[in-house]
């Protein structure tokens, strides 16, 4: 059996994909954590790079224990689909009632408000993601990470 022809041989097979790095991820939670304690509410803050994997990471004592997943998927699902959490009930309002109704069941998908995907530029280079407080609250704290990194919501 021949082996098929390559027309790029030699040319790469791999792209660079800028992700967050540790300090940014860091400040960003410190800031979050900061506007946080001024409301005054408790809440778990994660970043995740652009592959959805944890850079950084802070509980606030008093924060509910099942906010920590949840922060962990908001930012998750904020930089897999570059879309902040708050924003899928009007996203899948003009899918399928199947697509509407099965993405919300997938792992580590989240479709309320907290987690906001992180933008350098175009480039898609993390997630943040808040989970303790309101919606509101979780996304305006997620925000907070966001200015202190000089970058937009």
């Amino acid at each position: 059996m021949q082996q098929p022809s390559l027309s790029d041989a030699g040319a790469p097979l791999s792209a660079a994909q800028p992700v967050i790095d540790a300090p940014a991820a860091l400040r960003a939670v410190q800031a979050a954590v900061a506007h946080a304690a001024g409301l005054g509410v408790p809440v778990n803050v994660a970043v995740v790079d652009a592959a959805g994997l944890p850079v950084g990471f802070a509980r606030m004592a008093g924060a509910p224990l099942h906010s920590i997943d949840i922060a962990s998927d908001k930012a998750y699902t904020a930089a897999s689909f570059g879309l902040p959490t708050s924003r899928w009930t009007e996203a899948l309002a003009g899918h399928s009632e199947a697509v509407r109704q099965g993405l919300v069941l997938r792992p580590r998908f989240v479709a309320f408000g907290g987690g906001l995907p992180i933008m350098e530029g175009s480039a898609r280079i993390g997630g943040i993601g808040v989970s303790g407080g309101s919606e509101t609250q979780d996304e305006d704290i997620a925000r907070a990470g966001l200015i202190a990194l000089g970058l937009q919501a």
